[in-house]
């Protein structure tokens, strides 16, 4: 576990990192809009939301979580879930934090006041999801949470404390439910800590809701060169859900993809993926983002990586969230991709080439030592040889 000192150095560490990374490239003028009066809000969070013009009545909610230090219309801009949200047809949520309730701006996922059902922010988020449904006319079963890093293990909290609420969540550089509660345990989380075993992990989510209730699929994304969440969180969050579903610890597939490893999880007797677990070679922490694409999204910047593939994107798609050229009208202007779990990059019946990247990584693997190989790879994908 971290000393106090360690502890305090990691906390201004990101900080200072957050300030003196690029700023997020966002002048635009501000396209969410905040509800002062939401409903009950124990938590004493701000309320924004983005509903795009013409939204198909019924619409999909997804509910987006920022990371320590940001805010919350830029992190859900540089993601590029504003642009997914015009081009899927979908609202957007986006709870923020304040420094009253956090210096450093991070939601308290540790905090067991913050962290149950019915108290504190993960209260405060379900009272904004209920808001936004009536509100909008949203379809109540089609509401899906992501976050990064802090915002990342609040996704976890919200999945496993409202599973009812969610029909899927996505957990990108954050944390497995239950790992921590206090600031102590949570950089000791972040750090590696200690081992959790599996049944263990699922044991917490089923726990921290009423009993029988259904439970949300799940993206994880994390980078394997994370510094400040270690990618073992990714790991134990898949093992995790796993678990709570009743399926084995290891996945049934595991896929070698450009740039990445995807282990999914099927259920029984079904092809259905209900957890899927993507670790980006060589990336720190923060959102993987393809922003360089003609159908890039996103905008990089401080906690948002230029990584060769959009993580929101992959999300959406996962999420059964098909683009359109318009949010309106539903079923006629609605041209569907494939869903993430049959998309040929996935290597089931259509192998990918492996890119001169790949084969650069492949051929120095033996020879190189990791975080080398780390410092190479983001050099790669800057190059877009990944």
């Amino acid at each position: 576990m971290p000393s106090l000192g360690e502890s305090t150095e990691l906390l201004a560490r990101l900080r200072r990192r957050a300030q003196n990374g690029p700023a997020t490239p966002y002048a635009g003028e501000t396209r969410l809009k905040e509800t002062l009066d939401f409903g009950d809000n124990p938590g004493a969070l701000r309320m924004l939301t983005y509903v795009p013009e013409g939204l198909a009545p019924s619409a999909p909610l997804v509910v987006v979580l920022h990371g320590c230090t940001q805010r919350a219309e830029a992190h859900a801009h540089a993601a590029g879930w504003l642009t997914l949200a015009d081009r899927c047809g979908f609202a957007v949520v986006a709870p923020e934090q304040t420094q009253a309730n956090n210096p450093n701006r991070c939601f308290n996922w540790f905090q067991p006041e913050d962290a149950t059902r019915g108290r504190g922010e993960a209260a405060s988020i379900r009272a904004m999801v209920a808001h936004a449904i009536r509100t909008h006319g949203l379809d109540s079963r089609r509401v899906f949470v992501t976050g990064l890093s802090a915002g990342g293990a609040m996704t976890s909290v919200m999945l496993a404390t409202y599973p009812e609420v969610f029909a899927a969540g996505a957990v990108v550089a954050g944390l497995p439910y239950g790992v921590a509660a206090n600031v102590q345990e949570a950089l000791a989380a972040m750090h590696g800590g200690r081992a959790h075993a599996a049944a263990d992990l699922g044991a917490r989510v089923r726990r921290a809701a009423p009993a029988g209730s259904p439970l949300p699929r799940l993206s994880v994304w994390h980078g394997s060169a994370d510094t400040t969440v270690k990618p073992r969180a990714a790991t134990d969050t898949a093992r995790q859900w796993a678990a709570a579903h009743g399926l084995a610890s290891e996945p049934d597939e595991t896929h070698a993809l450009s740039g990445r490893t995807r282990a999914v999880w099927r259920g029984p007797g079904s092809d259905e993926v209900l957890i899927e677990l993507n670790l980006i070679q060589g990336l720190g922490h923060g959102t993987p983002l393809a922003t360089g694409a003609p159908e890039g999204v996103g905008a990089a910047g401080a906690f948002m990586l230029e990584a060769g593939v959009s993580s929101s994107r992959e999300i959406a798609r996962f999420w059964d969230l098909p683009e359109t050229a318009s949010p309106v009208a539903a079923s006629e202007a609605a041209t569907p991709r494939p869903a993430l779990a049959d998309a040929p990059e996935l290597g089931r019946r259509h192998p990918v080439p492996a890119s001169l990247g790949d084969q650069v990584m492949a051929a120095l693997e033996k020879h190189v030592p990791g975080d080398v190989q780390g410092v190479i790879a983001s050099a790669l994908r800057t190059a877009r040889l990944m």
